[in-house]
């Protein structure tokens, strides 16, 4: 047989979930309207109608989940806050019933020697503070350092692994320019202006933790750069390349790792806004100091220039919308990768995974990196006598852990793996159609079964190899 591929004796073998998709309980305890609160309440909005009002129903069986995380051998769990639980108005005290959930939550893990890794922000901005303007206006970033430095006081004693925003891209692009996530705002402009104030809310958030946390502790952000490649070798391809490259990473990494936009940047999008949103200093303080890198990441993407006269093609698996997401390039084409789909439509493709984190290794040296999200959805249901096999999902895992250790023996400094997700839960617009779980869960009856996934998952984090070649059956 040939020799398992084997990790560092210390790499964290995790998975992912987020408050609103998995909590429930989204009228208790204080607990305020999130802006997918709202937008999951307006029809038309998600896919059946559906809402994460119950959720999977975490709020309440959180204790469960985590032995059912102990069971399966993880040794590290990322989850994040609701912000509306901890603070109704986006302003002000915290609510201390809504932080005691997470304190119980986090003594469960630590009880279990699972490590928490809190991401303080997953798309769930208190509705009042969109009342207020959202994300395209500046105060938000000041609200969001304030939370920050809330959660850092109730929590830093315990949690060591901080993770500021998730995913920033689809917040202000998403949200506020496709509309297809919440709020649905669809404004090109504003979704720039949210993208930047989203830069600042990091770096002033990372300053609250710092002036919160004890020395120890590591503060990070998850970014879901893109893997852009262009359809051939033609300028005008390469260069339809270089326009999505920068807005889908450079808008983020460029303040984030090097205390600047890309200039090609400010000039491929000044028809749409005149960048007056950024003020003098507000670039220092998006660069600060990272202890920790965060990528997630799921399949490439593929781009062309557009034919003239054409309307752009959009095949860049970011949902349906008559608007674009990517505010000055309509000139843009966006093709369908080929090869095997999951159940979301997205390619599969290891070698994009690989590539992104050598871009990192090379752009950020010296910096640790964690795969934050990986993973994929399938069509999964119980057999006859309840158990659930998905031999898909064992392979699109396999090759992405494959994936990352070919980088670490390229040289890149990868500590750590999160699948996403933990469990089946609330996919965002596509509602509960999609499952991305390790754990199956019957929404009727609450019900967990871990898939065969997630016992092969299990074998992999316990022996920390990965068997050398894996075939489906």
């Amino acid at each position: 047989m040939p020799e398992p591929i084997t990790f560092p004796a210390d790499f964290l073998w995790g998975a992912a979930t987020s408050a609103y998709q998995i909590e429930g309980a989204v009228r208790e305890d204080g607990r305020t309207p999130s802006i997918w609160d709202t937008f999951s309440h307006t029809p038309g909005r998600t896919a059946g109608g559906d809402t994460g009002d119950v959720a999977v129903e975490h709020y309440h069986r959180y204790r469960d989940d985590v032995a059912l995380m102990a069971s399966l051998g993880l040794n590290a769990y990322r989850f994040s806050v609701s912000w509306s639980r901890v603070q109704p108005t986006g302003r002000g005290p915290a609510v201390q019933r809504g932080l005691d959930f997470y304190r119980r939550l986090v003594d469960e893990l630590l009880a279990r020697d699972i490590r928490p890794a809190l991401t303080l922000y997953h798309w769930d901005l208190p509705q009042e503070l969109e009342d207020a303007g959202g994300w395209p206006v500046r105060e938000t970033a000041y609200r969001f350092a304030e939370y920050a430095g809330i959660v850092g006081e109730a929590l830093g004693d315990r949690v060591s692994s901080w993770i500021t925003l998730n995913e920033p891209w689809c917040s202000a692009f998403l949200g506020y320019g496709s509309g297809v996530h919440a709020p649905g705002r669809t404004d090109p402009a504003a979704a720039l202006h949210a993208a930047h104030h989203l830069n600042l809310a990091h770096g002033l958030g990372t300053q609250a933790l710092r002036a919160a946390l004890p020395a120890r502790a590591q503060v990070a952000v998850s970014l879901n750069s893109a893997v852009v490649r262009a359809v051939s070798d033609d300028p005008r391809d390469q260069d339809a390349r270089r326009r999505i490259d920068n807005l889908a990473n450079g808008v983020f990494h460029g303040p984030m790792l090097h205390g600047a936009y890309p200039e090609d940047l400010l000039a491929d999008t000044a028809r749409v806004t005149d960048w007056s949103c950024v003020r003098e200093g507000d670039l220092a303080a998006a660069h600060q100091p990272l202890d920790a890198l965060g990528l997630n990441y799921y399949t490439p993407s593929l781009v062309s220039a557009a034919p003239e006269g054409a309307r752009s093609r959009r095949a860049d698996g970011h949902g349906a919308s008559d608007h674009s997401p990517w505010p000055g390039s309509d000139d843009v084409a966006f093709h369908q990768t080929p090869g095997e789909r999951t159940e979301m439509g997205w390619t599969i493709d290891a070698t994009g995974l690989h590539e992104l984190i050598m871009r990192y290794a090379r752009e950020a040296p010296g910096l640790p990196l964690y795969v934050t999200e990986n993973g994929a959805a399938y069509d999964d249901k119980p057999d006859p006598v309840g158990r659930v096999h998905d031999p898909e999902r064992i392979a699109y895992l396999h090759q992405h852990l494959a994936a990352v250790r070919r980088a670490i023996a390229d040289g890149a400094d990868v500590r750590g793996y999160y699948l996403w997700s933990l469990l089946d839960n609330f996919e965002w617009s596509y509602g509960y159609g999609k499952r991305f779980g390790a754990v199956y869960v019957d929404y009727e009856t609450q019900v967990r079964t871990p898939k065969s996934s997630a016992h092969w998952y299990a074998g992999v984090a316990s022996a920390g190899e990965l068997p050398r070649e894996y075939a489906a059956d």
